[in-house]
């Protein structure tokens, strides 16, 4: 399967560039040839991510967390398109497990505080 290592290695190359679009055509073939890969499902949901493609990048970092539920950045990256797609408690689950997977991690630190923040906001006060 060099082929889709190499796939792999130029989508990720493509998602450094910043050009989301051709990595997510790249990283669709290696993850239709390898669908158990947990690293190949997060890159592709990395990609689809920068594309707004929210539905599309949650079902990919489901699909990691299935084959690695200890994936602290696929947790992260679910709870970014849950929140995105207005699901703030399932956003806020997310964070707080990478969060605690990975403590002091500022990128997950500051999301799960503006999350959190969001959903206190969004919750009528008794």
């Amino acid at each position: 399967m060099a082929a889709v290592y190499e796939w792999y290695q130029q989508g990720m190359a493509l998602l450094r560039a910043g050009d989301n679009h051709a990595a997510a055509t790249v990283l669709e073939r290696a993850a239709a040839a390898e669908p158990d890969k947990g690293s190949i499902r997060e890159a592709l949901a990395r990609a689809y991510f920068g594309t707004r493609r929210f539905s599309a990048a949650l079902a990919e970092f489901t699909a990691a967390l299935d084959i690695s539920p200890v994936d602290d950045y696929a947790h992260f990256g679910a709870g970014l398109c849950l929140g995105r797609l207005g699901r703030l408690p399932e956003a806020v689950g997310h964070l707080r497990l990478a969060n605690v997977m990975r403590p002091g991690n500022s990128d997950y630190e500051g999301a799960l505080a503006r999350y959190e923040a969001w959903l206190r906001a969004a919750t009528p006060s008794e």
